[in-house]
C-alpha cells in the first residue's frame, strides 16, 4: 500500500515512492536506470542510457517556448546505504520501508535516499506533466555520485544543448549553492605479517557516534570511529604488549563512521582493559557536546591469528597518525571549510589493512597536499596508495543570470532573499562546468536532516515549496 499518495504534489511524491521501492545504492543502479528508460519510452521522450547507467531524458519545449534557451535539470540516482545496528534489511535487494512522521518522511532503520532521490522524483514529475510551461528540458540522471561522481565523469554531454543547469542536490531550503570543493578517494594499503602470540584475545569497540556527511558535517566536531579506535589501541599498547588481529569500521568513505572494532591479543588483559576504560571516560568528556553517546567497550573474546609486533605497530601508527577532519578553513569565505579528509572505511585482509579516505578541498594544491601526506605516511609503513574518483571544484561565477532568476522567484515566493553560498561537500556541477564551458549553474534542494545516516529525514513542506519554485522558474524561462 502506498505511503505517500496523500501528499502534494502527488506526482513528485508518487515517483519518489516508486524510486524507494527499487534498491539503488551506489554501484547498484542498473535496475533504477532501466526504470527511468522505461518511463521515457512509455511517453515517447528522447532518451539516452550509457554503459555505466547514466540516463538523459529530454522533453521538448511547450507551446510558446520553442525559441527559449534549453535548461538542464540534474541529480543523481544512487544513494548512500546505511542501516541502524539492529536493521536486518538487505539494501542490495530490498526497497525501503517509508513512513511519514509529522512534516517528515523517513525510512525505517535505513537511510532514506532523499539525497538525491528527490531530484529524480522532481525531474520525472516535470517530464510527465504535459500542461507545464517550460523551455526544452534536459534531465540528467547520473550514477555513483556518492562514491566519487563516477557517473558524471563518464557522462557524454553531446545530447545537451542547454547552457543553464539547475542541480537538485542540496539539503537546505533557501540556500543557493554556487561553488563547491573538489575531491577524491585516497585508498591506503599497508601490508601485514601474521605470527602466533600467546596472549588474551579482546574485542574492542568504539560506537555510539553521531556520524554524518563527511563534507556537509565535517566541521561539527564529531568523532570518527576509525581514528578514535587508533587512539584506543595506542593507549592500550602503551600499557602492555599488543598484537592486532583485525580492525574494521565504516561503510562509505564520505560518511563519518559511527562504529569501529578491533580484535587484539594482549599480554596483560587487565592493563589493556583499564586503558580502554580510562579512554572511554576521557572521550565522553571530550565529546560531551558533539558526540555525547560515544563509548569504548572491551571484553574478552574473538578469534584469528595475530599480526606480528612490527605489523601491529604499523597498524596502530596508521590509525593514530593519519590526518583526519578539518585541516584548513577558508580565508575568503567566513565559516567555510576549505580542506578536510575523512577516514571512512577501514578493513583487514589476511595480509593487509586498508584505509579509504574522502579527501576534499576548494584549493587544488591543498587537495594534493593531503594526498601527499597520506602517501608519505603509508609508504613509510611499507604500503601503497591509489587515487580514484578525482573530481574538480566548482568555481564561483560573479555573473549568473540563472542565479538572478531563481533569486527573483524565491524572493517573491518567500518574502526574503535567498542565502548564496559555497559549500565544502562535493557537487557534480564542477564536472558539468568542465564539460560544458560557460555553463551557468546553481544547486538547490529541500530541507533534509542527517543525510547519509539511518536518521535521515526529508521535510514535506520544504519539498512542496521547492517544487513551486522550480515550476515558476521554468515558466519564466520564455
Amino acid at each position: 500500500m502506498a505511503v505517500l499518495d496523500h501528499l502534494e504534489p502527488r506526482s513528485v511524491f508518487h515517483y519518489f515512492e516508486e524510486l524507494c521501492a527499487i534498491p539503488h545504492g551506489s554501484y547498484n543502479t542498473k535496475q533504477v536506470s532501466d526504470w527511468l528508460v522505461s518511463f521515457a519510452r512509455a511517453r515517447g521522450l528522447e532518451h539516452y542510457q550509457d554503459a555505466v547507467n547514466n540516463v538523459i531524458i529530454i522533453r521538448e519545449a511547450s507551446a510558446g517556448y520553442e525559441s527559449a534557451e534549453p535548461v538542464i535539470l540534474q541529480g543523481h540516482m544512487d544513494m548512500v546505504c546505511e542501516k541502524a545496528p539492529d536493521c536486518a534489511k538487505d539494501m542490495e535487494t530490498e526497497g525501503l520501508d517509508l513512513a511519514v512522521e509529522g512534516d517528515t518522511i523517513l525510512a525505517r532503520g535505513t537511510t532514506l535516499g532523499g539525497d538525491d532521490g528527490i531530484a529524480v522524483a522532481m525531474m520525472l514529475a516535470v517530464l510527465d506533466d504535459e500542461t507545464m510551461a517550460h523551455p526544452r528540458v534536459e534531465c540528467v540522471f547520473t550514477v555513483d555520485e556518492e562514491v566519487g561522481m563516477e557517473g558524471a565523469v563518464a557522462l557524454d554531454v553531446s545530447p545537451l544543448r542547454g547552457s543553464r543547469l539547475l542541480n537538485l542536490d542540496s539539503e537546505a531550503e533557501g540556500i543557493f549553492t554556487v561553488s563547491c570543493a573538489g575531491g577524491n578517494r585516497t585508498h591506503c594499503v599497508v601490508p601485514v605479517v601474521r605470527a602466533p602470540f600467546a596472549g588474551t584475545v579482546l574485542t574492542v569497540t568504539v560506537d555510539g557516534l553521531a556520524g554524518g556527511h563527511s563534507g556537509a558535517e565535517i566541521h561539527k566536531g564529531r568523532a570518527n570511529a576509525n581514528t578514535t579506535l587508533g587512539r584506543v589501541l595506542c593507549a592500550a599498547a602503551a600499557r602492555t604488549e599488543l598484537r592486532v588481529i583485525s580492525v574494521s569500521g565504516g561503510l562509505k568513505d564520505n560518511a563519518i563512521p559511527v562504529l569501529s572494532t578491533a580484535v587484539v591479543s594482549v599480554a596483560d588483559a587487565p592493563a589493556a582493559l583499564a586503558a580502554c576504560a580510562e579512554l572511554d571516560a576521557a572521550l565522553r568528556d571530550e565529546y560531551r557536546v558533539t558526540d555525547p553517546a560515544i563509548r569504548v567497550t572491551a571484553a574478552e573474546g574473538g578469534t584469528g591469528t595475530p599480526m606480528d609486533a612490527a605489523s601491529s605497530r604499523k597498524v596502530v601508527a596508521l590509525l593514530t597518525c593519519c590526518p583526519n577532519g578539518v585541516q584548513t578553513m577558508s580565508a575568503d569565505i567566513e565559516g567555510l571549510v576549505q580542506t578536510s579528509l575523512n577516514l571512512g572505511i577501514l578493513t583487514t585482509a589476511d595480509s593487509s589493512v586498508e584505509a579509504s579516505f574522502s579527501v576534499r578541498s576548494s584549493v587544488e594544491s591543498q587537495k594534493q597536499m593531503l594526498v601527499d601526506r597520506l602517501r608519505c605516511l603509508t609508504e613509510i609503513l611499507g604500503g601503497t596508495v591509489t587515487i580514484s574518483g578525482d573530481y574538480p571544484g566548482w568555481q564561483y561565477r560573479p555573473e549568473s543570470p540563472l542565479r538572478d532568476l531563481l533569486a527573483e522567484v524565491f524572493t517573491e515566493q518567500y518574502g526574503r532573499a535567498p542565502v548564496v553560498e559555497a559549500i565544502h561537500a562535493g557537487l557534480e556541477c564542477g564536472l558539468f562546468s568542465g564539460k560544458l564551458p560557460g555553463l551557468d549553474c546553481v544547486s538547490v534542494g529541500p530541507d533534509m536532516d542527517d543525510i547519509h545516516t539511518f536518521r535521515e529525514r526529508l521535510h514535506i513542506a520544504s519539498t512542496q515549496r521547492l517544487w513551486a519554485m522550480v515550476v515558476e522558474m521554468l515558466r519564466r524561462m520564455k
